[in-house]
C-alpha cells in the first residue's frame, strides 16, 4: 500500500461528491507533468489525503487503477487550459470531522516531508502546480496521528481488503464516451456505408477485422488461432482514433479476451521488438491466471511499421506506469 496527497483546491467538491480523482494527461504545452503521471502509479488499496482550503478535508481509499476519461462536465469552466481527455481514478472518500491545518503542525510535519516533490511548502501551504504527490510512510503516520481516530485505517491496511478493485465504472465511462462518438458519426455527412464500417470497427468487426486478419493470424500471447475466440483489438483505441485510423487494419492485434482486457486497460503493452511490457500496477498474482507467464521474458514477434506507429501511442498514453 502506498500513500498519496492530492491538492484539490479548484475541484474538490466535484471529485469528492463523484468519488474520483481526475487530471489531464499533460501540461497545456503537451509537456510531461510528474504529478499527472502519478495518476498512473496509484493502485487499489492505496490511501490519499485530500487537501483543500488549507486543510486536510478527507481521506480516500483508492478503488481502481487509472483509466482514460473525458474531463468531467461538472468542472465547467474550471481548468480551461486542461485537455479534454485525462486520467481518472475511482476513490472512496471519508470526509473528516477533524480537519487539521498542516500549517499549524509544521514542527512535526516538516521533518517527514519528502525531499523531492513535497506537496507542502515548509510553511505548510499546498504547493501550487502539484496535483498528486507521493507521501512517504513517516509522513503518512504523522498525519494519521494528528488527524486522530478517523485515520486509524491508515495503520490497519486490512480494512481496504473489504473493498475490491472497481473495474465496472471504467467500462461504463468508456461505453458512454464511445457512444457519444457513434452519435457524432451518425449525424455526420459521411456516406452510409462509411458510417456502418466505422461503427462495426468499434466492435472489431467488418472491414477493419478483415484487413487485420491479413496481418494477424493468432493471439500474440496465447497463440489461440481460432478467430471465433479472438478479439480484433485496436492498438490506438477507437475512441482516440480518427476515422482513417479506426479502419486501419494495422491499428490492431488479435487477442484472446483476457489479454485484450489487460491491453485495453493499459496493464500490458509491447515494445517494437515484440517484448512484453507489464505495468507495475498490474496484479502479479492474477496475471498468470490470465495467461501472462511472469517467470520468463516473453517476446511476441515483430510488428509492421504501421503497428509500431500505433504501439508508440499505446506505450505513451495508455500503459500505466510510475511517472
Amino acid at each position: 500500500m502506498r500513500y498519496w496527497w492530492v491538492n484539490q483546491n479548484q475541484t474538490w467538491r466535484d471529485e469528492i461528491r463523484g468519488g474520483y480523482l481526475w487530471s489531464p494527461k499533460r501540461n497545456s504545452n503537451d509537456g510531461r507533468n510528474p504529478f499527472y503521471d502519478n495518476m498512473r502509479a496509484v493502485a487499489p488499496g492505496d490511501t490519499v489525503f485530500s487537501y483543500a482550503d488549507s486543510r486536510i478535508i478527507a481521506i480516500g481509499a483508492i478503488q481502481s487503477v487509472a483509466f482514460e476519461s473525458p474531463k468531467p462536465a461538472e468542472f465547467g469552466s474550471r481548468g480551461a487550459n486542461w485537455s479534454s481527455v485525462g486520467w481518472r481514478v475511482n476513490v472512496q472518500y471519508q470526509m473528516l470531522q477533524q480537519r487539521i491545518r498542516p500549517a499549524d503542525f509544521m514542527q512535526l510535519i516538516r521533518p517527514v516531508l519528502p525531499d523531492k516533490y513535497s506537496p507542502l511548502s515548509p510553511q505548510g501551504t499546498g504547493r501550487q502546480g502539484i496535483y498528486l504527490a507521493a507521501v512517504p510512510d513517516p509522513m503518512a503516520r504523522t498525519l494519521a496521528l494528528l488527524i486522530g481516530p478517523e485515520a486509524q485505517h491508515l495503520v490497519i491496511p486490512t480494512v481496504h481488503e473489504t473493498a475490491p478493485p472497481d473495474f465496472t465504472a471504467p467500462l461504463e465511462i468508456k461505453e458512454a464516451w464511445e457512444s457519444h462518438e457513434v452519435e457524432a458519426i451518425a449525424g455526420s455527412s459521411l456516406p452510409e456505408t462509411e458510417k456502418q464500417a466505422l461503427v462495426r470497427a468499434r466492435r472489431g468487426q467488418g472491414r477493419y477485422r478483415q484487413d487485420l486478419l491479413l496481418i494477424e493470424h493468432e493471439c500474440r500471447v496465447s497463440h489461440v488461432r481460432n478467430p471465433e475466440y479472438l478479439i480484433a483489438s485496436h492498438i490506438k483505441p477507437w475512441r482516440h482514433s480518427d476515422n482513417q485510423e479506426r479502419l486501419d487494419g494495422e491499428n490492431g492485434l488479435l487477442l484472446n479476451p483476457n489479454v485484450d482486457l489487460l491491453f485495453d486497460r493499459g496493464l500490458i503493452s509491447f515494445e517494437d521488438t515484440g517484448d512484453l511490457l507489464v505495468s507495475p500496477v498490474a496484479d502479479r498474482l492474477d496475471l498468470p491466471k490470465m495467461g501472462i507467464d511472469l517467470s520468463r521474458p516473453l517476446n511476441v514477434g515483430g510488428f509492421t511499421s504501421g503497428q509500431k506507429y500505433y504501439l508508440a501511442f499505446h506505450r505513451r498514453d495508455l500503459l500505466l506506469k510510475v511517472g
